[in-house]
């Protein structure tokens, strides 16, 4: 059985809803909400396969659909996974705990060439479950595949990620403070200085 993720257990009722119709307002301002697709879209070959973990209301995704890429999108939360198929279309979008994720049982069978978790979701994750996401979002990956995240420092403790990653079996390739590659200070530095609120991490199986 599933463990409650913490979007469930710690986030008020209507979080769901108010999620999707902020960054549906965000889109009518004309915000950019693209930085992590345009990352991933330049560290990747053209028509690459990329796993949206985590996935939201899309924004992500659907950027990098729209680049070119073949997605497929999860999320536990069955509201956002809807507003995807709404506002994202095109790509595949479904409903899946990424503590338990098997893609197979969808018939999605061919491996991911990359993985993105964006907008925080390594702080919504059940407790403790931290290296089992990591080590079911990999086992999706080919084997040169890599994962990128990124989360606000205040939401998801650095310590307890790296042991997550090492305990996955992987390891940090780079590290930056912001998706636009602004360097990272290093993580004693980091969590000294008030201005870095924020990391992005993309890891690799350990060689």
């Amino acid at each position: 059985m599933n463990r409650p993720t913490r979007w469930e257990t710690e986030t008020e009722e209507g979080r769901s809803e108010w999620y999707v119709e902020h960054f549906r307002g965000l889109v009518e301002e004309g915000a950019d909400l693209e930085g992590e697709a345009r990352l991933l879209d330049a560290m990747l070959p053209r028509h690459s396969r990329v796993l949206d973990g985590g996935c939201g209301q899309g924004r992500t995704g659907g950027a990098l659909h729209r680049r070119g890429h073949t997605v497929v999108g999860v999320d536990a939360d069955p509201v956002l996974i809807e507003a995807a198929r709404i506002d994202n279309p095109g790509p595949q979008w479904i409903v899946a705990d990424l503590a338990t994720l098997n893609l197979s049982e969808d018939g999605i069978t061919e491996p991911f060439d990359a993985a993105v978790l964006a907008g925080n979701v390594m702080s919504f994750v059940a407790a403790e479950t931290e290296a089992d996401v990591l080590q079911q979002v990999f086992a999706h990956l080919t084997d040169s595949g890599f994962l990128v995240t990124g989360f606000h420092l205040e939401m998801c403790d650095l310590v307890t990620f790296d042991h997550a990653v090492t305990d996955a079996g992987l390891r940090l390739r780079q590290r930056f403070a912001t998706w636009d590659l602004k360097p990272w200070p290093g993580n004693e530095s980091a969590l000294d200085d008030e201005s870095i609120d924020f990391c992005v991490s993309v890891l690799e199986r350990q060689a």
